[in-house]
């Protein structure tokens, strides 16, 4: 059997999905996510959600550059806010049903975003409280014009306020 016969066999088919990164240096940068097109813990196709808390370390970002296309590996502690070119929290199983909260969240970098967050707890623990302490690293904020991920690392304060 050749090896690209057995590579073949352990070979994964890729998304490329567009995206804009904000780096904790300031930098932003525009590429492609490569995304899986069916994961183990849920139905449907992986998201960028879930590649960003899938493990800590570094994740591969394809950017064009006046070479072409090349991959970079970017370390996921550094990512402050991910800009989709789609509206991916709204694949999150349930997010109709999720709690409303409309929040500013200010970031280490001074930015402030606001917008629309979806909390996916039981009623009775679906406070802003509760969104705070769940696991997730990245989280989504739907704003008026886009979906953004963002690192509760970066994270600095985060309130209610009245929808606008």
């Amino acid at each position: 059997m050749s090896s690209e016969a057995v590579a073949s066999q352990f070979r994964f088919e890729k998304e490329r999905t567009e995206a804009v990164v904000r780096l904790s240096s300031g930098e932003t940068i525009r590429g492609f996510f490569f995304t899986a097109g069916g994961i183990t813990w849920h139905d449907g196709p992986e998201r960028i959600g879930d590649l960003l808390n899938s493990e800590p370390g570094f994740f591969p970002f394809e950017v064009q550059d006046e070479t072409g296309p090349r991959i970079v590996l970017h370390n996921r502690v550094h990512v402050v806010t991910v800009a989709l070119t789609t509206n991916e929290a709204a694949r999150n199983p349930g997010y109709s049903a999720a709690t409303r909260r409309f929040v500013s969240v200010v970031l280490s970098t001074g930015e402030r975003l606001t917008g629309t967050i979806r909390i996916h707890r039981p009623q009775g623990h679906d406070r802003l409280s509760d969104w705070t302490r769940q696991p997730e690293i990245f989280r989504y904020i739907e704003t008026a014009d886009r979906t953004l991920m963002f690192n509760m690392r970066h994270v600095v304060s985060v309130s209610e306020v009245p929808e606008t």
